[in-house]
This record gives structure tokens, sequence and C-alpha cells, in this order.
């Protein structure tokens, strides 16, 4: 099963993609966890995304791209994936969705978590003040929706355009939730 998680900051996708993981016994790949491992090792990729976060910009689509297709060659791919934090817009879909029909290797469905904007900012407040993370403000939070709802918006239209994309409802306790991706990727592989 290869399977592409989307949804916005707060959505659970960190949360249910762990538990995805375990339960479909493959990678959980994470576009910000690979970076971080690429820089710390010190691979040509890494080191020239560690100079580019040096200066304060943003690391290329071509070197996650690059750095995805070396994660998916490794053996522990070859059963699935569930990839994390990219897509986050257009251009990197078509650019993942060509690297994947390249490796022969394409993916099953996009799940997209859906969970209201409010819902979202009120998780997240709680987390805020858990945690102590500044990060997690309601200002900050919304600004981080409005950037994901524009930027992701064609993500979720392109992968329906093509059949891909499953919605699955992200409100309630962690196994219900976790509990309707498994059935609504059930059916996916039923139907594949």
């Amino acid at each position: 099963m290869r399977l592409v998680l989307l949804g916005a900051p707060g959505s659970g996708k960190g949360t249910q993609a762990a538990r995805l993981k375990d339960h479909l016994q493959v990678p959980h790949i994470s576009t910000g966890d690979l970076l971080r491992a690429e820089v710390a090792a010190g691979t040509p990729l890494g080191l020239e995304a560690k100079a580019i976060m040096a200066r304060g910009d943003l690391v290329s689509d071509e070197i996650l791209l690059g750095m995805l297709e070396d994660r998916f060659s490794r053996d522990d791919t070859q059963s699935g994936f569930i990839l994390d934090g990219y897509p986050r817009n257009l251009a990197q879909a078509a650019a993942l969705d060509a690297l994947l029909v390249k490796l022969g290797t394409p993916f099953d469905a996009a799940v997209q978590l859906e969970v209201d904007n409010e819902q979202i900012i009120a998780r997240l407040a709680g987390r805020a003040q858990a945690e102590g993370r500044a990060d997690d403000s309601p200002e900050s939070v919304r600004h981080r929706l409005n950037v994901y709802d524009q930027q992701t918006a064609p993500v979720i239209a392109f992968y329906r355009e093509h059949d891909q994309l499953t919605v699955v409802d992200g409100v309630g306790s962690l196994d219900d939730v976790f509990d309707r991706i498994v059935k609504a990727i059930g059916r996916e592989q039923a139907a594949a």
C-alpha cells in the first residue's frame, strides 16, 4: 500500500501515519524528517539543503524530490509507504506522480484528513498550552491554515481529478479516525 496522507497542520496526519505504519508494516516517510536525516548524515543532497537552509531559504522541490527518489529506492519501501508532508503544491504533486511512474511504483491513494479549521485551532491551542509551543498560537495557526488552504487546494483537486483522492473525517477519537482510514484504504485496495 502506497499512500499520500494529506491534511492541514493539526489534522492528525503524523499521529495517524505512525499508527498506519504499524498496521500496514510500511515506512512512514515525512519529508521534514527525511530532510533533517539527510542533513545530519552529511549526504551530498543534505549538504546542499543545509547551505540553503542556513541562508534562510526554502529547500527546492528538486532537492526534496531527489531525497524522495533515494528513499523510495530502499528495500523497506518495496511493500509500500506512507508519505506525509509532501506534496504541498501542484508542482510537487505532478513531480511526485512522474517520479512514481518512473520508478514503476504508482501510489494507491491520497487520503485527506478533513477537520474544520476552528477545531484545528482548538486542538493546537491545547497542544500549545501543554507543550509551550509558540508556533501553535491561534494567530500563527490561522496563518498556517490559510497558507495550507491556498497551496494545497490545487493538490486536492489534482488527486480528485485523477480519481485518487479519499476523504476521511478526521474528527473523533484517535481510534475512530484510524478505523475510518483503514476502511477507506481497504476499499481502495479492493478496487485496485
